[in-house]
């Protein structure tokens, strides 16, 4: 009896050290080592004290010692299966964005209205920004120009687009149609200026801004850039849109159309010069060039920080040929992105956009009256980073050029001294 009571404990305690040991894993640190020392003394502790063992109810409690060291182990496991779950997770985040700094992007680009001047801009700058590896596609779009632009980007609808200084300082500072509501744009660029220009019918008895009291004006179409600045002149003149005749929303096709048609006296067109609109109307229909000067200019400039005086030259075949020069004032233009665009995206946009306007391959018009090295000049919004890094390097190369050539006007400089003194020893010799 004590025999088979012996032999049943010893089979007892194998079996709790093959217990412990199913809790083992080659890849547990520290904790699966704290296991393993646990079963290797519990099944020592079996051994030595198997002899000794008299009941079934003795070898019961040392075969429960075995769950115990097996429970450590697995609890040990678990953790550093959650820890490396953990891991895994960071590192396939971190991985994630990476690859997503990299990838190709498709970009949808608004404009304006296909009469104007931002349109036939969004089409030559296509081309130029499918030719960088991270941008695989653009589409262009017409739009109803800066405000509805600046609302889709807000949207997610575009991811690019042109814009007047006046609409994208309300849309940063959440004034008028963005009270309350500041939009989340950066600049790439600043543009050309898009000048102010109010044409009347030659019949309409319109010379001056004052002179559209009572009349039937075109002031662009519902939330455009044309508008806010046609509301804004209006204002300066001690006017409102209930001192008018009429007010048409219409874009700039239409108003041609409309006082062609003599069903308007004068129209507002703010854009580059020239206006391709302003251009055709002038082929069949008598027009003046209704200046924005004096009181009106003064109040707009003191009020507004991105107007700035403007001047259509006279006797210009490529800006309407005029008899006499219009004073006038204009707001320049930008291109912006949302904030959020990738700094890879920005960056590369805005070094092609400033490559492509260095190049003779510039097709609008427009884009050629202004200067590449002020886009980031005077711009109403923040610039984004991307773009940031692309006017500090230019800069850095600017200044060493400047360097380099203080440094070759040093030297010739240096030289002729030389010459001199030389000159002068000989002289000094000969004479003695």
């Amino acid at each position: 009896m004590r025999k088979r009571i012996w032999v049943q404990a010893a089979a007892l305690g194998l079996s709790g050290a093959l217990l412990a040991g199913c809790g083992d894993d080659a890849d547990v640190e520290e904790p699966s080592q704290t296991g393993d020392a646990g079963a290797q003394q519990s099944t020592g502790d079996a051994g030595a004290k198997s002899a000794e063992v008299e009941t079934p109810e003795a070898a019961d409690d040392r075969a429960g010692d075995a769950p115990a060291a097996s429970d450590a182990a697995d609890e040990a496991q678990e953790e550093k299966d959650k820890a490396d779950a953990d891991m895994g997770e960071k590192g396939g985040d971190e991985a994630g964005d990476e690859a997503a700094s990299g990838e190709p992007v498709s970009l949808i680009f608004g404009t304006g209205g296909t009469g104007g001047t931002y349109y036939p801009i969004g089409g030559a700058l296509k081309g130029v920004f499918e030719q960088g590896d991270l941008v695989e596609n653009v589409q262009v779009v017409s739009t109803g120009a800066s405000v509805q632009n600046i609302n889709n980007i807000s949207d997610g609808l575009n991811h690019i687009a042109i814009v007047m200084s006046d609409v994208a300082y309300d849309a940063v500072n959440g004034d008028n149609q963005f009270d309350g509501e500041p939009a989340e744009i950066s600049a790439l660029a600043g543009l050309y200026p898009n000048v102010v220009q109010i044409v009347a019918t030659a019949d309409s008895d319109v010379e001056s801004v004052a002179d559209l009291e009572g009349k039937r004006v075109g002031v662009g179409k519902v939330g455009s850039g044309v508008e806010q600045s046609a509301t804004k002149v209006i204002e300066s003149a001690g006017m409102s849109y209930d001192d008018l005749a009429k007010v048409s929303h219409t874009g700039y096709a239409d108003s041609v159309t409309a006082m062609s048609n003599g069903n308007l006296d004068a129209a507002f067109f703010t854009s580059g010069v020239p206006n391709s609109s302003i251009t055709g109307l002038q082929q069949n229909t008598d027009i003046v060039f209704v200046p924005v000067e004096g009181e009106v200019a003064d109040k707009l400039l003191e009020a507004y920080p991105y107007y700035e005086t403007y001047t259509v030259p006279a006797g210009a075949p490529e800006r309407y040929d005029l008899d006499e020069e219009v004073d006038t004032v204009a707001i320049r233009n930008m291109l912006i992105v949302g904030s959020d665009m990738r700094d890879d995206v920005a960056e590369e946009l805005t070094r092609r956009f400033y490559d492509y306007l260095n190049s003779d391959k510039v097709s609008v018009g427009a884009l050629k009256q202004f200067e590449p090295n002020t886009m980031n000049e005077n711009l109403v919004a923040p610039v984004h980073s991307g773009a940031e890094s692309v006017y500090e390097s230019l800069s850095g190369s600017a200044d060493e050029d400047a360097d380099s050539g203080d440094a070759d006007g040093r030297s010739a400089a240096d030289e002729q001294t030389n010459d001199a003194k030389a000159a002068e020893e000989s002289a000094d010799s000969q004479s003695s």
